[in-house]
């Protein structure tokens, strides 16, 4: 499926030149404009691919523990992993209240507010997480998604309880970080990403992402700093 996502942005962006267009995968290229999102929808299987893990009957919400325990791992690491969905300096300009990018870490039934949105039935019951970007590097973010359920699963660690309301007023829960500063420390502290991917993949994984911020920081002029500071300074 990464493969295929890539393949296809690449052939939109063929497709768009041939015609004398450019399409961008930026995650917000417009503060006035809704961002660009990779909502990812994953569920556990069995190992044959025959039958799905997700559903159960008469359990609460009926999700069953691997899908509670999975959900929950998804949610524990979601901050620390927010790199791996968020790559760029631009990617964190999409999470702005309203914008159906979400900012809380909280989960809820078709609710598009949260970070993750819990859909379908038997099984097509899965988990929609909503924090990657347009951006995000889809073997990052399927790695990450992988390394996160699975901590959940094998720590048996249970999903808080589902939000209810508007998740962008919510108060006193966690929070996507609201910019790139914020998720290279976060990701830097990860236990979980470093076990799962292995010391040399994790150190590659976080120069990666602190040579983003330095560039930006240290070698870029932007248009916004060109409008407000060269005729009034």
């Amino acid at each position: 499926m990464a493969d295929r996502h890539v393949i296809y942005k690449n052939g939109v962006k063929e497709i768009g030149a041939a015609a004398g267009r450019a399409i961008t995968f930026m995650a917000k290229y417009s503060m006035v404009e809704a961002g660009s999102s990779f909502h990812l929808h994953s569920s556990v299987w069995n190992e044959d691919g025959s039958e799905s893990l997700m559903w159960e009957e008469k359990a609460s919400h009926h999700q069953s523990k691997t899908f509670r325990h999975y959900l929950g791992g998804l949610m524990a690491t979601a901050h620390e992993m927010a790199w791996m969905f968020a790559p760029s300096v631009n990617s964190y300009k999409r999470y702005q209240l309203a914008s159906w990018a979400p900012t809380a870490i909280v989960w809820g039934h078709d609710n598009r507010t949260c970070g993750f949105r819990i859909v379908g039935e038997h099984t097509s019951h899965r988990v929609e997480n909503r924090i990657p970007g347009a951006d995000a590097n889809p073997y990052y973010a399927f790695a990450a998604t992988i390394a996160g359920g699975l901590h959940g699963i094998q720590n048996q660690i249970d999903p808080p309880d589902m939000f209810r309301g508007n998740a962008y007023a919510a108060t006193d829960v966690p929070r996507v970080p609201a910019a790139l500063h914020e998720a290279i420390p976060a990701f830097e502290g990860s236990e979980v990403a470093r076990k799962a991917f292995g010391d040399f993949v994790f150190e590659h994984l976080l120069n990666t992402a602190r040579q983003e911020q330095s560039i930006f920081d240290n070698a870029t002029v932007t248009d916004w700093e060109l409008a407000r500071y060269f005729e009034r300074i």
